[in-house]
């Protein structure tokens, strides 16, 4: 493989230590230990006192590990979900937030209640899954009939998109005297997880085994249609496949959890800066980044004004804004060094 690899968008420099066929080397495990040392700090953190109540055990088995373990398995499915948009579209800006495949799960959550007074959490997440699929289908089918120039134009045509389907859920929230749902489903929080709440998020598991095995064609799709046909890949199927997982795992997320913006867009390019572009490689990578970014979010966002508690997405939304921009002007940079 090459020093440099044409991404679409850049040309990343891969650094001399990388190899896209050893996983378990010693800044992995280095970042397996961090990860798992800010589970056990979640574990511990919050304002009531497991140690000197009676219930205190009692809580942290039904609140406190709940919590811990859908951190986990949140980040883990929205960095994913980032990492696959990026390649396959091959720009490094795009991910759930900036696609309005978010926006459309919202969609999907309030459509359901519209149609069905009090539904179950089964009901919502197939909701939220279905209309994130027709979501991204959407952009992805816009995306590849228009040609564009600039890869700034991508996300910024998503996040046109997203305020549209935004307005109409709002509109609708309020035509229909439901906007509660929008307000809690936009203010992304880890507060109500409990027992009997988050489980669903485990077919989170399922999906990211199902990305490994399809690693390596995902990864032959991120170099354009032309050249992923001729090495005899179904381009069109494995989209619908990609868009399929991607939706899944977002929808998922959006009916336990809520908007949760930028994770997509945070981990996977801070792996890709230091690993290149193997997906196969990198999702370890960016499953365990996506893990630690979110826990050491949520810890910042109980404990910033403790007793009380801020959403995770704000402390999530702030921080992957000013990646955004950094992201934004490394770009420019390289394109002036050319």
């Amino acid at each position: 493989m090459p020093n440099n690899v044409r991404t679409g968008v850049e040309e990343i420099s891969q650094p001399q230590f990388y190899n896209p066929n050893k996983i378990w080397t010693i800044p992995f495990i280095l970042a397996i230990f961090v990860v798992a040392s800010l589970g056990v700090l979640s574990l511990f953190t919050g304002v009531y006192d497991i140690w000197g109540q009676e219930d205190g055990w009692d809580m942290f088995f039904i609140t406190r590990i709940p919590r811990t373990v859908a951190l986990m398995l949140t980040g883990a499915a929205m960095a994913m979900s980032g990492l696959v948009m990026q390649l396959i579209t091959q720009n490094r800006l795009v991910e759930p937030t900036t696609t309005g495949t978010v926006e459309w799960a919202g969609l999907g959550l309030l459509s359901v209640y519209l149609f069905i007074p009090a539904p179950s959490l089964v009901l919502r997440m197939t909701g939220a899954i279905l209309f994130s699929f027709i979501g991204t289908m959407i952009f992805f089918l816009f995306i590849r009939r228009v040609k564009l120039r600039s890869s700034l134009i991508v996300p910024i045509i998503g996040l046109m998109l997203g305020a549209v389907i935004s307005a109409v859920s709002t509109f609708m929230g309020l035509f229909f005297q439901m906007s509660q749902i929008i307000e809690g489903w936009f203010v992304g929080s880890f507060a109500a997880v409990q027992v009997g709440r988050y489980e669903y998020l485990w077919l989170i598991v399922i999906v990211s085994i199902l990305i490994f095995i399809y690693a390596n064609r995902l990864t032959l799709a991120g170099l354009g249609e032309d050249v992923a046909t001729s090495l005899g890949i179904n381009y069109s199927r494995l989209i619908l496949l990609a868009n399929g997982l991607i939706a899944v795992a977002v929808g998922i997320v959006a009916a336990v959890i809520g908007h949760l913006p930028f994770l997509g867009l945070i981990v996977p390019n801070l792996v890709s800066m230091f690993r290149g572009d193997d997906l196969r490689s990198n999702l370890p990578w960016v499953c365990l980044m996506g893990m630690g970014t979110i826990t050491l979010c949520d810890i910042i966002s109980r404990t910033i004004i403790m007793p009380f508690e801020v959403p995770v997405s704000l402390i999530l939304g702030t921080v992957g804004a000013v990646v955004f921009i950094v992201i934004l002007l490394r770009q420019r940079q390289t394109r002036g060094l050319r």
